[in-house]
């Protein structure tokens, strides 16, 4: 019977034909690399943000190494970010030459426990990287709050975050350094990319040398390379993408939002106290409802539970294990129990099926078929 059923992946790309043509017209121009279209969603995306100045890159984890590198970030320094991430929010870290430090996470938003982060920091912290879980702001009065304080610079991992607010204004709009990606399961998409928000234009200046070997160019032949950097450019292919998506950033929000809110509908309001499961934080003004996360009960063995629900054509996903529990990690020190809330949701969350194309049909079978397997 369940191969009648279409197939619902946690996550899908919503690309239109007018995007198709246009990623067509680039191929044709011959200007594959980075060019006019980059140059334009660059524009773009600082008009959205408030006038910042934005540059795109080719992922938005580069866009993190590069704050750091900017910011002066290197041997010695130490960082704190949250263990409930993509392991690349840390990564970064350590390819500078710093130090990540963990400090535990809320349980209940998943954003790292500001409560936590004073207690981490020595005089070798440099600067803070907080990620906004699934869209949903951290308390931004306190988070920069704390970095005022201690003087630390601050790297917002909003890879998830592109719409989401804080009392009203975007995230990427006000702030430090402001990380964004465009990978392919993100709210607007590139295939692969991502864009960095920065302070001001000596900042963009620096992060144009890094994102392409450190080259400065000058008149038809004058080139000079006064720092060490990569290769990180976008290529107008991905640009193309992005204004298409651009366009329709609004659009996709806010279809998430009505999923979300139909989610939460779906569940009703006793279905923690029934299943022991718990379900995010119904905020429905900051966040842009990058993924609708369900932390399954003890009780629940998760990988059970995923095969159970691919049997009937629902895939999802998990984001994150802790970072720490990574070997490498593991490696450099850190050890179990060091960071129990992250630890347990890392080891008990999956991720249910939220993209703009999706409808309150599926909304309801999903719901169905995770309430059969947890009452």
């Amino acid at each position: 019977m369940s191969e009648s059923l279409n197939f619902l992946p946690f996550t899908k790309p919503t690309i239109d034909e007018e995007t198709i043509a246009a990623v067509a017209e680039v191929l044709r121009s011959g200007w594959l690399t980075s060019g006019p279209k980059v140059q334009a969603l660059e524009a773009q995306l600082s008009e959205y943000f408030g006038g910042r100045p934005v540059r795109t890159f080719n992922s938005g984890t580069c866009t993190m190494e590069i704050a750091l590198r900017i910011a002066g970030i290197g041997a010695g320094d130490e960082v704190i970010t949250t263990p409930n991430s993509w392991v690349a929010t840390a990564n970064v870290i350590i390819e500078t030459g710093a130090t990540p430090v963990f400090a535990d996470i809320d349980p209940k938003t998943h954003n790292i426990d500001l409560d936590k982060v004073e207690a981490v920091i020595t005089p070798r912290t440099k600067a803070i990287i907080p990620v906004h879980m699934c869209g949903l702001p951290c308390d931004m009065d306190k988070l920069y709050a704390i970095a005022s304080k201690y003087k630390l610079r601050v790297i917002e991992d909003a890879a998830q975050a592109i719409g989401s607010s804080w009392k009203g204004k975007r995230i990427g709009a006000f702030g430090d350094f402001v990380s964004f990606s465009f990978q392919v399961n993100k709210n607007i998409m590139t295939g692969e990319g991502g864009c960095l928000v920065l302070n001001n234009a000596e900042e963009a200046r620096l992060a144009e040398k890094y994102r392409l070997q450190g080259v400065t160019r000058s008149g038809l032949d004058g080139i000079d390379v006064d720092v060490l950097g990569g290769k990180y450019n976008m290529t107008d292919i991905a640009a193309a993408i992005g204004l298409g998506q651009m366009k329709r950033l609004t659009e996709f929000n806010a279809k998430r939002l009505e999923l979300a809110q139909y989610y939460f509908e779906q569940f009703g309001s006793d279905f923690e106290a029934r299943t022991g499961a718990e379900l995010p934080v119904a905020d429905f003004e900051n966040s842009n409802w990058h993924m609708f996360h369900l932390v399954l009960p003890e009780r629940i063995n998760r990988a059970v539970f995923m095969q159970q629900m691919l049997d009937v054509q629902i895939g999802l996903g998990y984001h994150y294990r802790a970072i720490h529990l990574f070997t490498y990690y593991r490696n450099r020190g850190f050890k179990e129990g060091m960071f129990p809330v992250a630890e347990r949701i890392g080891k008990q969350i999956v991720t249910l099926p939220l993209f703009p194309t999706m409808t309150k049909a599926d909304i309801e079978r999903i719901v169905s078929a995770v309430k059969s397997r947890l009452l």
